[in-house]
């Protein structure tokens, strides 16, 4: 069964560009304006969801590299019965991320937690998992350019898919943390985890949570365009690794702790990595 995707946000053929003028966390390489011309593409408006990603199993056969590994990272505060969980051990660098045994894209949080809602992004899907699966498809990962001209709706220049108005606590506009992270959500936005993909009000051009939810995965490796010598070592990490672009921030954001739903904000993971928080959508290019 040929897939299909969910509303295309259209984009024409233009300059465009990455990155800010206004970094928060320069060490991220966002200070940085990297410029691409880019061909007319289309955006899916929602990231994958775990229904298409079950027909995308269904149809293939395929398994996640969470599932051929036997196990993945599960945010501690996602496991209603912590005492019932496999788990195989802690990272070591943030104690809220739990390796938990059996933890894959149907069960993200481990086979003694409830499933995944249908209508809510896939995660615990690795960059190699979302290639693949954009091969069935049909489509590709977008690029950070590509990635942030959609999430801007185009060329305005803005800090977050809505505009330039702050995210607080009392009033998130996207499914964010709110509290004290880790320890206490207070849930104003109506989500402790992951939301449904077409929560929230759409931007302008009708691309739904580009900040928050889920981070998403797209073609780029993960650099850093900086000359200094911090930028260096983790630039030789990172190709040491094969990292991958990811864009978007989570769920599990929070000024505190991860201020990176913003456009322009970014990380980096290893193509195999797979976790509660991470997911990804399409991007389509227009027909020659």
């Amino acid at each position: 069964m040929p897939d299909t995707p969910p509303p295309l946000a259209h984009f024409a053929a233009v300059k465009s560009w990455a990155g800010t003028r206004h970094p928060v966390i320069p060490d991220d390489g966002e200070g940085s304006i990297r410029r691409a011309s880019l061909r007319a593409f289309s955006m899916e408006c929602h990231a994958v969801s775990v229904a298409r990603f079950a027909t995308f199993v269904s149809e293939t056969g395929y398994r996640t590299e969470a599932e051929e590994i036997g196990w993945s990272y599960v945010f501690r505060g996602l496991l209603s019965r912590p005492d019932a969980a496999d788990l195989l051990g802690g990272y070591d660098k943030a104690g809220w991320w739990w390796a938990i045994g059996g933890a894959h894209w149907r069960f993200p949080s481990g086979p003694e937690e409830p499933a995944a809602p249908e209508d809510h992004p896939v995660t615990q899907v690795s960059w190699n998992d979302a290639r693949a699966f954009a091969a069935w498809s049909g489509g590709r990962l977008p690029t950070e350019v590509e990635w942030e001209h959609a999430a801007r709706g185009g060329l305005d220049e803005r800090r977050y898919p809505w505009g330039d108005n702050e995210p607080t606590d009392e009033d998130p506009c996207c499914n964010i943390w709110q509290g004290r992270f880790p320890d206490l959500n207070t849930c104003i936005d109506g989500y402790y985890g992951t939301a449904p993909v077409d929560a929230f009000f759409p931007n302008s051009a009708g691309v739904c949570n580009a900040s928050g939810n889920v981070w998403e995965w797209t073609a780029d490796p993960y650099r850093i365009p900086s000359l200094k010598s911090r930028a260096k070592a983790r630039n030789v990490q990172a190709k040491r690794h094969g990292e991958r672009l990811l864009k978007g921030g989570s769920f599990l954001c929070h000024p505190s702790y991860c201020w990176r739903y913003r456009i322009a904000a970014r990380t980096g993971r290893a193509p195999d990595t797979a976790a509660s928080h991470t997911g990804f959508r399409l991007v389509h290019s227009a027909d020659p």
